[in-house]
């Protein structure tokens, strides 16, 4: 069966839900078009010029990376530049651009596990139990008579970017009783009469990043001209998904020793260890890419070890303080162990769905820094 580029997109949503991305993170579809047909996929840590232009060299449809291309608004396309440049490849080229960052740290069999089952650590737990799930509940009522036309308006001509904002949404019935001071904001009815009326409450999950975008829309659509809203904060309960994972070792090692295992288990030139290489460890926390954010929390969870990227020399001092131990094995290394995995996982995904499309990891990427 024949794929497109939104087909993809509603796999890559089964493995790193958007809704898990970080609200300041922008994940999805970078470049290209929902009905760009896809055969070839490959997987890959950086969207940069050569990666991309490798793929463009070998009619690759769909390019999935870790990090994004675009990260904010941008004010110019420079084609000089290294993000222009892979614009404009892609463009010419019809190459789809995708990204599945943040959402895929934080997934259950992402980034942070892998690294976590990777080095042997067992019994994983999500590392930042803030609750801060960047994600919030919107309730909005409509009178009865106006539900077809919101339906119609907010939903049926809007599909591809309700899924972008919503996980899930549904309506209830109820009855709305007021008294209005003025007739502003009223679409039928004068002040001072007391309305009656049958509403129905629709409810819809949105994630922070999208929040405003989805509440100009209703602005713009709503019946009424005064539209009364709520906006309620979800709290992270699933331990399945989150920044970073704390797990247990099979047998307790000293510093030393875990970080030497590491380096040997990861095939790195080298790892950077703070703390005292003696110290006793039985658990260890993880986070993917850049750690320094979960530095507290890994101080008050009940591990003794850290195991990140990007970490820095503050950082350092503050665990030799709290007797804990760091090891930095890089952001290149702590994230590219995913590109193999990702990429068997969406083939079997896509062969279940009798989708006709390949799937490849990149494997000529390196890491920017080198050991001499």
């Amino acid at each position: 069966m024949k794929a497109t580029v939104a087909d993809i997109i509603e796999v890559m949503g089964a493995i790193a839900p958007t809704r898990l991305a970080e609200a300041w993170d922008n994940v999805g579809l970078q470049v290209g078009q929902k009905d760009w047909p896809v055969k070839k996929i490959w997987i890959a840590l950086d969207p940069s010029p050569d990666v991309v232009s490798a793929a463009c060299q070998k009619n690759i449809d769909l390019l999935i990376t870790h990090h994004p291309l675009i990260f904010k608004p941008l004010r110019s396309i420079d084609f000089n530049s290294a993000t222009g440049n892979s614009i404009r490849l892609a463009a010419q080229n019809q190459l789809a651009l995708f990204a599945a960052h943040t959402n895929f740290d934080s997934a259950a069999g992402g980034l942070n596990d892998t690294l976590a089952q990777r080095i042997g650590l067992a019994n994983l737990k999500t590392l930042d139990k803030s609750g801060d799930s960047g994600i919030y509940k919107l309730v909005v009522c409509v009178p009865l008579k106006y539900e077809q036309e919101f339906l119609h308006a907010f939903v049926d001509n809007h599909t591809a970017e309700i899924r972008r904002y919503s996980d899930d949404a549904f309506k209830t019935r109820g009855r709305r009783i007021l008294k209005p001071d003025s007739s502003d904001g009223l679409r039928d009815g004068n002040a001072n009469d007391i309305f009656r009326s049958t509403q129905i409450t629709f409810e819809s999950v949105i994630h922070g990043g999208d929040l405003d975008g989805v509440i100009d829309k209703l602005m713009d659509i709503h019946p009424d001209m005064a539209v009364s809203y709520d906006i309620y904060p979800l709290q992270a309960t699933n331990k399945e998904w989150g920044l970073g994972r704390i797990g247990e070792l099979a047998k307790s090692q000293d510093l030393r020793s875990f970080a030497l295992d590491i380096k040997k288990t990861l095939g790195l030139a080298s790892v950077k260890v703070a703390g005292d290489l003696s110290l006793t460890i039985t658990r260890a926390a993880v986070c993917t890419g850049s750690g320094s954010s979960l530095m507290k929390v890994f101080l008050a969870s009940g591990a003794q070890a850290f195991i990140s990227g990007d970490l820095h020399y503050h950082d350092a001092k503050e665990v030799q303080t709290a007797k804990r131990g760091l090891i930095d094995i890089g952001h290149f290394a702590s994230e590219h162990l995913i590109i193999e995995v990702l990429a068997q996982r969406l083939s079997r995904l896509l062969t279940d769905k009798d989708f006709n499309v390949t799937v490849a990891a990149y494997r000529l990427e390196k890491d920017p820094f080198v050991s001499l």
